[in-house]
């Protein structure tokens, strides 16, 4: 009988835990729901050291996992909001509010208060650094589709941080 390659991740959780979780919590600052996404996090790499083949267990694989994780969390709220509410209509600016200085910590419950199609691909794009094609991978859109969120996302942040009207 084989050992379950699952037990190796055994011998990494220890290192891993921090770094899974407190990759999560910078991202959405609640306690409680990054240690759900922790433990869901874990679980899928559970399932998929199971498979065949087995990927490279590795504390940057997990985070993988975990970005994985955060975006389906989004997906979710995202779908919950759109069930509850009209999806809203912002104009497009030409100015790029990123062009500006901001403080971080105003900028972090800024983040938290847009909605979760927006906190997602900012988060994606801007905190974790990626490309708009590999942000729309995650979501599961198109890169037009992308880019367009993260147009509207931008607008969003930059009224909401600056306490203009319409902000959500």
């Amino acid at each position: 009988m084989r050992p379950d390659p699952a037990f190796g991740l055994l011998e990494l959780y220890d290192d891993a835990l921090p770094h899974v979780y407190g990759y999560l919590l910078a991202r959405v600052r609640d306690v409680p729901l990054a240690e759900d996404l922790t433990a869901e996090t874990f679980l899928a790499a559970v399932s998929a050291l199971r498979k065949q083949p087995a990927p490279e267990l590795s504390v940057g694989w997990l985070i993988g996992v975990a970005r994985h994780k955060l975006a389906d969390h989004w997906r979710r709220a995202e779908r919950e909001q759109r069930g509850l509410r009209l999806v809203d209509s912002d104009q497009q600016d030409t100015v790029d509010p990123w062009d500006e200085e901001v403080d971080v910590m105003v900028a972090h419950e800024v983040l938290c208060q847009l909605g979760p199609h927006h906190q997602a691909a900012l988060t994606l794009r801007y905190l974790d650094g990626l490309g708009v094609p590999q942000v729309a991978e995650h979501l599961g859109r198109t890169v037009h589709a992308t880019e367009a969120l993260l147009v509207r996302a931008r607008n969003a942040f930059r009224r909401t941080y600056r306490g203009e009207e319409g902000a959500p």
